[in-house]
């Protein structure tokens, strides 16, 4: 906890708040010594002036209590709100300079609920510990020893009160801590039971699996809330059972104190003062109680937090950048690459060799899991090698700094993904310096000029996800974003998947006669043959292996995997 708060809360205001409290407690702690006073001195001997002498010390102490407990308020929410905008900027900040690989070791939906519900907890504890952390201890200390003054006799009533609270207190922290520590866990498993129903909505539907999936929320739903209704029933006890240790305090302290009153060993005014220092005492107790049970379920925040802190990225920066050299040709060349997926025992690609000039293009081919995906990873360094090289412009990408890199790199991936916003902002997510000549000259390109003039041109509405576009419509618009963007390479991922063979022929004839794109590299990723089939350079992969490389006339004569996907696709008499 601590660790997690170093460096990200405000110092000022957490010694504001502290100072504030002190006053405050100080403030409560005299109102039970004047109110005795007024008795003993001002209701036993009839004195008015007295009684409103002490009266108006006593709202002069209220109010100072009152400002003070709203400075330690104000001061404190201040505090755990701009630790929890901290947590949440430096969790944002680490997770999206994560390479593939880290994300593969934390879940989405487990993000999601660290960046969100964990960060809530850490808040929660922050702002009770400069409340009640602060308060209890001071009260604690303070009113025993005022309550001691007013009357030794009675402080034995503490040594039965106090250890029947604590072993109370002990109780529900046994039972009900292993049950926070669940909740966050339970948690994380309704985020992933939505996120996957809400995303996969339409082929739940499509294969009417709606019944399963509402069944399998359930299932989630259920679990955490009989898991909240355990610990939340066990919290709850607490109120009625420190309600009936208190009111036997209170017994004990008017049968004993009647008693000493009646042996004229003690003043009526100190025995309501003891009364009230004794409930401030187990009050106090109660306030740390609270604190500590939720102290348990903010450790475990914190720890998860502190997870994905203590991830460091493998891929970052290199001590001593190299810069790519101005040039108005480029290059792409893979020296014999060799990559292996974390903890995996065979590689995933081996021995990729090939170079690639401007105005080039290089498609690759190959059967499901062949390693085409993870070959153009490698580019914008999404994975780092094992051994070999990537090199753009003849430099090895890892001797680039990310941010330079990615700009010469323009990469469309499998999923087309669109941001919530205008059409316009969506292509200028590439290039926000791009006009919209440059953009509309980039949606004619990927022929997707019609249907945003149909929606309203550059200013219409792109909903979460691109949902109110086909998925057509959509791998056209991750296009035309990739081509505002000026660029050494070009990476098209799969990306004409979803096009008819029109359009995808149309797209690649733009792509070739456009002059922007003719001083760039361009690598396609593609399962068709007719795709490929123009490509200056064709690289063939099977198993990871690249098992062909030349023109489509060579690779049809020659490579027999070539072959096979030919023959799988088309028939003898249409084959190009």
């Amino acid at each position: 906890m601590l660790k997690i708060a170093k460096g990200r809360i405000s110092y000022p205001a957490v010694i504001g708040a502290v100072l504030f409290m002190i006053v405050q407690v100080i403030a409560t702690l005299n109102l039970p010594s004047l109110t005795s006073n007024i008795v003993n001195n001002g209701v036993a001997t009839g004195d008015i002036s007295y009684i409103w002498k002490i009266g108006f010390e006593m709202i002069g102490f209220s109010l100072l209590s009152v400002v003070a407990a709203f400075g330690n308020v104000f001061l404190a929410a201040r505090s755990s709100q701009q630790l929890g905008k901290n947590l949440r900027s430096d969790i944002y900040k680490k997770v999206i300079n994560f390479s593939n690989d880290e994300f593969d070791k934390v879940e989405t939906s487990s993000l999601i609920t660290r960046t969100t519900n964990d960060v809530v907890q850490i808040q929660n504890v922050a702002m009770m510990a400069l409340r009640m952390m602060i308060m209890a201890p001071i009260m604690l200390v303070g009113a025993s020893f005022l309550a001691y003054t007013k009357s030794h006799e009675l402080t034995w009533i503490f040594v039965v009160s106090i250890p029947v609270l604590l072993i109370f207190i002990g109780l529900i922290m046994g039972f009900a801590i292993p049950l926070f520590r669940a909740m966050q866990t339970k948690t994380d498993r309704i985020n992933l039971v939505f996120r996957e129903g809400l995303t996969g909505v339409r082929v739940i539907r499509a294969f009417r699996q709606d019944k399963f999936e509402q069944d399998r929320f359930e299932d989630a739903n259920q679990d955490y809330t009989h898991n909240a209704i355990k610990v939340n029933t066990i919290v709850a006890l607490a109120y009625p059972v420190m309600t009936l240790i208190m009111s036997g305090t209170n017994v004990a302290i008017v049968w004993f104190g009647g008693q000493l009153i009646s042996s004229q060993t003690m003043q009526i005014g100190n025995m309501i003062a003891f009364m009230t220092y004794a409930m401030q005492v187990l009050m106090s107790f109660m306030m740390l109680a609270m604190v500590f049970a939720f102290i348990p379920r903010a450790a475990a925040s914190a720890s998860r937090i502190q997870e994905v802190l203590n991830i460091e990225p493998k891929i970052t920066d290199p001590e001593k950048a190299t810069t790519l050299p101005a040039a108005t040709e480029h290059s792409l060349e893979f020296d014999h690459v060799n990559y292996r997926y974390q903890s995996a025992e065979q590689l995933a690609l081996e021995d990729i060799d090939f170079k690639a000039h401007s105005g080039q293009t290089v498609a690759i081919i190959g059967g499901t899991g062949s390693g085409k995906t993870t070959l153009v990873n490698l580019i914008p360094r999404f994975y780092d090698i094992e051994s070999g090289a990537v090199k753009l412009d003849g430099t090895d990408v890892r001797q680039l700094k990310l941010a330079e890199l990615h700009q010469a790199v323009s990469f469309v991936p499998q999923t087309a993904t669109l941001f919530t916003g205008t059409i316009r902002e969506n292509m200028q997510f590439g290039n926000e310096h791009a006009t919209d000549d440059e953009i509309w000259h980039a949606l004619e390109i990927a022929r997707s000029t019609d249907f945003v003039k149909e929606e309203g041109g550059l200013d219409a509405h792109v909903e979460q996800g691109g949902g109110n576009f086909s998925g057509g419509q959509r791998q056209r618009l991750a296009i035309a974003r990739a081509l505002v963007k000026h660029a050494s390479a070009y990476v098209f991922d799969d990306s004409f998947s979803a096009l008819d063979f029109k359009t995808d022929a149309q797209l690649r004839a733009e792509l070739r006669q456009d002059k922007q794109i003719q001083q760039s590299v361009v690598v396609i990723v593609a399962q068709r043959i007719a795709t490929v089939a123009d490509a200056d350079l064709i690289l063939v992969l099977d198993n990871g292996k690249l098992v062909g490389k030349g023109t489509h006339a060579e690779l049809k004569a020659n490579n027999e995997v070539y072959q096979e996907i030919m023959k799988s696709q088309l028939r003898e008499e249409d084959q190009l």
